[in-house]
């Protein structure tokens, strides 16, 4: 390339840098508009997710399908989850490559359809099937939130409250929906969903009036057809074709899972804390009905105290996101970037005395002579950990893998939502056979093992770090047209 030529594409480049249309340089106030609407559609399609646990008895009672052998109950989340492990894998890379704007609202609109049948089954396998597709776009849309962020912010410093957000919605969407269930529920199971599709349809317009398109590139693309000062800096945009895409989509975040370690054991990590939120679905509706002889819209309602719990650990991990900033002060190795594993110190007290601590506290306070608000606790102690460490896997992820990071995130999606789908299935006849001081136990178990990812992260993480071939390819310095 002539020096004529790299002056051309250098000119093009800052002209783009500095554009009004450039995501990067629009207004705080129409930034955080979008990404505050698009984090409330991500607290609707978890409740869409969970709300159907409440009323599932019912549902299998009108169905005839039976729960003596099996919980084939919990099949309408499962095929949900199971759909939306599956969704951002392959729907995420398009609308990253072909634009979000009209790509999410199709997803919205044909996610509200999905309401319609979902209402409206008049057997079982309609209603699975509808819940499975719902689950598909379901999961696209949930994970839209981290993609706007990077769209709308390219440091990392703005981008943390956003994330931060995002995983907090993510979680408490799913939470609040045995919750939402029970107050419903008490006109028709049917009515949980029409509520939905009530306020779906009401908010369309809304999405309508504030989605923006945020993909730099795509807006660079449509201006450079008629601004001749940024036709070079677009023509210097990947264009990959669309097999090569699909392949990458799926084939990327599947090896990282199995081939990074790190990867891996965070992904066991946050998969296991976001599928414990469905198994509490199972879990208290057992324990309240027998200890307490709740019903089962009461049981639902018990599900709110891990959404306090979320509340807190939220407010946690603000402080938190402020030590990583200040984390770029000592890095020798970096000077002036922060250190990833910045995010994790609150983690590990979080994994040790939270998760591991609240489900022990749940399980041994699970008797009939002890008051419900004390197992009740326990959990807003467990709901407290799993925002937490849900936050600090998802931000350890970003920064460690930056040019893999949409793959590194896809693979921990992909855990997190077979985990969710999965493990629920398993959890009455747990709680029954072991009992339901036991089975928490053996749950707490599993969450003391998992704390040693973090812990060796935060001793070991930058040898580790060093040691892995992909993160030492993902480290490179972003360009805004590229963003």
């Amino acid at each position: 390339m002539s020096s004529h030529q790299d002056k051309t594409l250098e000119d093009s480049q800052k002209a783009w840098e500095h554009n009004p249309a450039n995501p990067f340089n629009w207004s705080e106030k129409k930034k955080w508009s979008i990404a505050a609407l698009v984090a409330v559609v991500v607290l609707l399609i978890g409740l869409n997710a969970t709300s159907v646990t409440t009323p599932s008895l019912v549902i299998a009672a009108e169905f005839h399908v039976s729960d003596e052998h099996f919980t084939h109950s919990f099949w309408p989340v499962t095929v949900w989850n199971t759909g939306a492990a599956i969704g951002p894998m392959v729907g995420l890379p398009l609308l990253e490559n072909f634009g979000l704007k009209n790509g999410y609202l199709a997803l919205y609109v044909f996610f509200t359809f999905m309401l319609i049948p979902q209402a409206l089954a008049p057997n079982f396998a309609t209603l699975l099937v509808t819940r499975a597709l719902a689950g598909l776009c379901g999961g696209i849309l949930q994970n839209a939130l981290e993609q706007v962020a990077g769209d709308l912010w390219p440091v990392d410093k703005d981008r943390n409250m956003s994330i931060t957000l995002y995983t907090f919605v993510y979680v408490a969407g799913v939470t609040l929906g045995p919750a939402l269930g029970s107050i419903v529920a008490y006109l028709s199971w049917r009515w949980v969903f029409h509520v939905q599709l009530i306020t779906f349809c009401v908010l369309f317009p809304v999405v309508l009036l504030i989605l923006k398109e945020t993909r730099g590139p795509i807006i660079l693309s449509q201006l450079a057809r008629t601004d001749k000062t940024l036709a070079k800096a677009s023509t210097e945009l990947p264009h990959p074709p669309l097999n090569k895409l699909l392949y990458e989509a799926l084939a990327r975040p599947t090896h990282l899972l199995f081939t990074e370690p790190v990867i891996f054991a965070l992904t066991l990590w946050a998969a296991f804390c976001f599928g414990l939120v469905f198994i509490m679905t199972q879990s208290i509706a057992q324990v309240y009905s027998t200890n307490y002889a709740f019903s089962d819209a009461a049981s639902g309602l018990v599900q709110i105290s891990l959404f306090v719990g979320e509340c807190f650990g939220f407010a946690a991990c603000l402080p938190q996101n402020n030590y990583y900033q200040r984390s770029a002060a000592r890095n020798t190795v970096d000077p002036g970037v922060p250190i990833p594993e910045a995010r994790l110190p609150l983690s590990v007290p979080a994994s040790l005395v939270g998760l591991a601590g609240g489900l022990f506290w749940y399980g041994w306070a699970s008797f009939p002579h002890v008051h419900w608000i004390v197992p009740t606790i326990g959990l807003a102690i467990v709901g407290f950990a799993i925002m937490v460490i849900m936050t600090a896997v998802d931000m350890y992820i970003t920064d460690s893998y930056t040019k893999f990071a949409g793959s590194a995130i896809a693979a921990v999606a992909l855990g997190e939502n077979l985990f969710a789908a999965w493990l629920p299935l398993a959890a009455h006849s747990m709680y029954t056979n072991l009992g339901f001081q036991w089975a928490s136990s053996l749950l707490g178990f599993v969450a003391l093992a998992l704390t040693l990812a973090p812990i060796v992260l935060v001793w070991k993480g930058r040898t580790i770090r060093d040691k892995s071939r992909f993160i030492a390819e993902a480290k490179y310095t972003r360009e805004i047209p590229s963003a």
